[in-house]
């Protein structure tokens, strides 16, 4: 475990590999799971304020359901969440040519339309962070839809942390993340 100011980081972001690989997963993580992207609670008013701008990127069936429930839902459980398409897919996500799913946040983001990238638990992804009072716990998700960015990770010796090096920084500052690499890397 490694204790970074208010963050409390486990073990297998340094020890287990991994790169996505989308020309072998598809995206399936914009598809799979019981709920859309994860959101923290300052990101709703930035949803809401890049809809428009986005809006000429979602699919048919993903702007029907954001204009009929909204971009988010409040679980049952208190958290919050992009909307789903049938209950499977986010709303935000899209195909490329490829049959890749991405996301229209970060494709507008991309185009230069706005300057917010996409949630940050997408980003982040495959790392969740559970908040507690004091502290976030930042955990590695291990998910067999992940198996070929695992097997590219552990083929190109890339640890979690460095793959998502941007996110991280993203989320806790340069500085943090700095301090992360002198901690893994001083005791390696």
């Amino acid at each position: 475990m490694i204790i970074l100011d208010n963050a409390v980081l486990s073990d297998d972001l340094k020890e287990k590999h991994f790169v996505c690989d989308l020309n072998k997963c598809k995206g399936a993580c914009c598809v799979e799971g019981d709920l859309g992207a994860p959101l923290e609670e300052e990101e709703l008013p930035l949803i809401e304020g890049v809809l428009e701008a986005v809006k000429p990127y979602l699919s048919k069936e993903g702007l029907e359901v954001i204009e009929k429930e909204g971009s988010y839902i409040l679980d049952e459980e208190g958290d919050y969440s992009t909307t789903t398409i049938n209950g499977r897919e986010c709303a935000f996500a899209i195909y490329d040519e490829n049959k890749i799913l991405k996301c229209a946040i970060d494709q507008a983001y991309r185009d230069k339309k706005i300057s917010w990238q996409k949630p940050i638990s997408c980003h982040l992804y495959p790392i969740r962070i559970t908040k507690y009072d004091h502290y976030d716990a930042l955990n590695y998700d291990r998910w067999d839809i992940c198996a070929p960015a695992c097997n590219l990770g552990e083929e190109l010796k890339v640890p979690v942390y460095k793959f998502l090096k941007e996110p991280l920084v993203r989320k806790y500052g340069s500085e943090w993340y700095e301090k992360l690499e002198e901690e893994i890397e001083g005791k390696e």
